[in-house]
């Protein structure tokens, strides 16, 4: 999707420089995808304590 956007060229630059992208886009995506990643970890790490796993989960695997 093309989508025009004001960003400061100083954090666009860092982002390209730590990423090692060769393109606006490519650190961009980057950025991006790490954004989502580590807000899926936080969500799990929320999680911590409110799951119960059981230790028969190979015995239920193979009864499907």
């Amino acid at each position: 999707m093309k989508t025009t956007l004001n960003l400061p060229d100083d954090l666009v630059n860092k982002t390209m420089r730590l990423s090692g992208s060769k393109t606006k886009t490519g650190a961009i995506v980057t950025a991006m995808k790490e954004y989502v990643r580590r807000k899926k970890l936080d969500h799990i790490i929320k999680l911590e304590g409110t799951l119960q796993f059981s230790d028969d989960w190979e015995k239920a695997r193979h009864e499907r």
